[in-house]
């Protein structure tokens, strides 16, 4: 068989799968979007934009705190817009931009997968924690 007839059907892999740069983007990009408040809120937006505490009522048990550092983080990161209207009190609604909106889909994904498969991981772990305890 020539080369090209082995090699249909199969999808070619770099040589280099590790590059330090791509490495360190993934690990800075998921280290934002892949906690928990992150998920919450950007999912929480993705319902619309809301003020600030629309949002903390819909989280429940979010701390303004943690809320305050987060929609900065995502503002910093371009996923969120924050808009000031200019009235007494000032109102603040919060927005996903473009580049949040198009997080909704595989911050969607990722929730869905994880509820689907909490009890089979839950159970792996229990399988595991019992016999790696008298393997040792």
């Amino acid at each position: 068989m020539t080369k090209r007839r082995q090699q249909e059907g199969t999808s070619m892999l770099p040589s280099n799968l590790h590059v330090p740069e791509d490495c360190r983007a993934v690990s800075d990009v998921l280290s934002r979007v892949g906690d928990k408040w992150t998920i919450l809120v950007v999912g929480e937006l993705g319902n619309g934009p809301k003020r600030f505490n629309e949002i903390r009522r819909a989280l429940g048990s979010i701390s303004q705190r943690m809320l305050t550092l987060t929609l900065r983080a995502l503002e910093r990161d371009g996923l969120v817009t924050r808009t000031v209207f200019p009235t007494i009190p000032p109102r603040v609604d919060y927005e996903l931009t473009k580049l949040g909106r198009s997080l909704l889909e595989p911050v969607s994904g990722i929730g869905l997968w994880a509820r689907q498969n909490r009890i089979a991981i839950q159970e792996a772990r229990r399988r595991f924690d019992s016999t790696s305890g008298r393997a040792r």
